[in-house]
Parts: C-alpha cells; structure tokens; sequence
C-alpha cells in the first residue's frame, strides 16, 4: 500500500490480505492523523472507515508494547467489536500488539483484570467503556488515539454524556471521530473534546474537501 513512511510490518500484512492499493480516504487522512492532530472525517458507507482506523492506530503503536492501553475506539455495538478484533487480528499479525474488545454483554469483572495485565488497544462499547473507566481507575496518561468508529448511530442513541465523560478523563490525547454525515450532534462533542480539529468531508465519488491547512501538515 503506497502511504507515506509506512511502517513495514503493517505494509507487509496489507498486502498479505489483498490490500495494495489505498482507497481514496485513506490516501488522504493518513498524513494528518499521524501527525497526531485532532480529526473529524466525514465519508460514505462502504468508503473503508473501519479498515482506516486499523491501519492508522497500528501505525502508530507499533514497535513496542506498553502496560497501559494506548489507543482507546468506541464503537456501537458487540458486532462492531469483534469485526475490529478480527481486522486488527490480521492487519496487525507481524507487531505483537495486544488488542481487547468489551461490549455491554461481556463480564465486567473479567474485563477489568484482563485489561490490568496489560493491553495495547481497547476497543469497546460508549456504556461499557463508560463502566469501566468510571470505576476501575486505569492509567489513561498513555493514551495516545481515542476514537469514535461511526459516530452518527452512537449519537442518535445520546451516548455524547457518556463519550464526553471518558473523554475528560484523559488529559492529552489525539482524538478523531469516524462518521457518514456531519451533524449537529456530532458537531457539537468535536466542539466538547477537540482542539481546532481537521475537517475531511469525502463526497460520493471519493473527492475530499478540506482546510487549506492540510498540506502544511502532510509536509511535516
């Protein structure tokens, strides 16, 4: 997949599953995310929002392993879990990072203790991931990407306290929100949480549109 400084194990489990090629939106979003700037990204179904999300956290912790998660993705529901356990399971194959999953029908107690020993990446539910936070006092200051996979069915459920509540928790953090249309709802929690983030605005065909500001970024 022909994305800037790539790094070279993820690069190798793309193509090992067929992906040689960067879609459109993953063309355009990968430099400024991994500059670790705030981001709000606005595309289609079916454009690959998921698969992008993948492929960026992994570029950004790989190499090493820490005690602490890393990277925190809410997502919307038990489904949505294990499909991003599963890409990550392949994208991520050749870096060793420990990745979790949690949902809202899984046993909290085990959760909690599986999550202590020791994770790279928790992806999980806004109420589970709200419980658990709020309650079992993890060490956030390693955070280094919160993300919101599909905001748009998570804010039509009025999860915003709750997304907005663990974000607070975490000092200084990259934050990127993942959705179809920008609404007003999610308008205002990048308003609550973000500091001046980037806006991408994909069209059907794949075109973006953005802050002039964005080349100044993929130069860095």
């Amino acid at each position: 997949m022909k994305l800037k400084k790539i790094n070279e194990k993820l690069q190798d489990a793309l193509i090992e599953n067929g992906l040689t090629e960067a879609n459109a939106l993953q063309m355009e979003t990968f430099s400024t995310i991994k500059s670790g700037a705030d981001c709000v990204i606005i595309s289609p179904k079916g454009s690959g929002k998921t698969t992008t999300i993948v492929l960026n956290v992994i570029q950004q912790l790989a190499g090493k392993n820490e005690e602490s998660p890393r990277a925190l993705i809410v997502v919307e529901d038990k489904e949505k879990v294990l499909a991003m356990e599963e890409l990550f399971e392949k994208y991520g194959r050749y870096t060793n990072l420990e990745v979790y999953g949690v949902h809202d029908k899984g046993d909290m107690d085990y959760d909690k203790n599986y999550v202590s020993t020791g994770i790279d990446v928790l992806i999980g539910t806004p109420t589970k991931l709200n419980d658990m936070f709020s309650t079992a006092g993890y060490n956030v200051n390693r955070l280094k990407m919160f993300v919101i996979d599909d905001a748009d069915p998570i804010l039509k459920l009025r999860h915003d306290a709750k997304i907005t509540r663990i974000s607070n928790s975490i000092a200084k953090v990259q934050r990127i929100i993942f959705a179809e249309t920008l609404t007003e709802r999610i308008e205002i929690l990048a308003d609550k949480i973000m500091i001046e983030p980037y806006l991408f605005d994909m069209d059907e065909e794949g075109e973006e549109e953005l802050d002039e500001d964005e080349d100044d970024i993929e130069e860095e």
